[in-house]
């Protein structure tokens, strides 16, 4: 008798402490009493009852996934790869253990499909310089279809985009194209200020004539810096002018036997 009572005490100190479970910090227990959800279990020891109690362990850290490329087509038909990352938690552990059979495969699924249709509804322009609001479309399309299952997503980010070659070079073509262009804009828009500065400045030269000869003059000494031999130099007319009449007058006054010949006054530029 007494053998048998050992055996049995000793089968149900085996039983209970069979029955102890240590929850993580970072984890949740569903609890089925057979097979019916009866509660969640917190971090810490805790104790189920053997045989009967069903404990399923649930994660509630954040799941980063990657999502593998996608074909897509835009909306433009160009035939595009496009990857992303998820970011997403369990919040409610016992709506993702009742709600669906693998919450995280059912996760990727979602954001595969999802990536396809949003990529798809965009053109490319839109995938390579909008994709901010690419990221907070696929983020909120997925959160509202997750959110029976228990689980939030936190951030979807398009990760990267990969083009054909064809599509590569024609890009290429199109920022050169562009780049040339706004290279001629900006050396027509310095060709025309450089053409108004001139009218300007020969507009100030056209109203000071002394101004002009000053110009004249400096041009000089900046030529005679030169290593030249010969220096050819155009004299404007006003400049003689007071010269020429200045001999006239001379002769007019000398005395003299013949008729006074003015001398020939200079009718064309003068070479110095």
């Amino acid at each position: 008798m007494f053998p048998s009572f050992g055996i049995g005490v000793i089968i149900l100190l085996v039983l209970v402490i069979s029955g102890f479970r240590v929850i993580k910090e970072y984890e949740r227990g569903v609890v089925f009493r057979l097979g019916r959800y009866i509660g969640i279990r917190n971090r810490g020891l805790q104790w189920i009852i053997p045989m009967v109690d069903q404990m399923v362990r649930v994660s509630l850290r954040e799941v980063v996934m990657d999502v593998p490329s996608q074909e897509v087509i835009t909306r433009d038909n160009v035939s595009v790869k496009v990857n992303a990352v998820l970011y997403f938690r369990v919040l409610h552990p016992e709506k993702a253990i009742i709600q669906v059979e693998n919450f995280l495969y059912g996760t990727s699924q979602l954001a595969q499909t999802t990536l396809r249709s949003v990529c798809g509804q965009a053109e490319l322009d839109e995938l390579l310089a909008e994709r901010d609001q690419i990221n907070q479309k696929l983020q909120e399309i997925i959160d509202q279809q997750t959110e029976p299952w228990g689980v939030k997503v936190r951030a979807v980010e398009v990760k990267q985009i990969d083009l054909p070659q064809e599509m590569q070079r024609a890009m290429a073509k199109q920022a050169e194209a562009e780049r040339e262009k706004r290279s001629k804009i900006i050396h027509a828009e310095g060709e025309f200020q450089a053409s108004q500065r001139l009218a300007d400045a020969a507009r100030v030269l056209e109203s000071q004539g002394s101004a002009l000869q000053l110009r004249y003059l400096q041009t000089l000494a900046e030529i005679s810096t030169e290593q030249t031999t010969t220096l050819v130099f155009p004299v404007p007319i006003d400049i003689l002018r007071p010269l020429y009449e200045a001999a006239v007058q001379r002769e007019a006054a000398a005395p003299g036997d013949g008729p006074v010949r003015a001398p020939a006054g200079p009718t064309e530029p003068e070479r110095i």
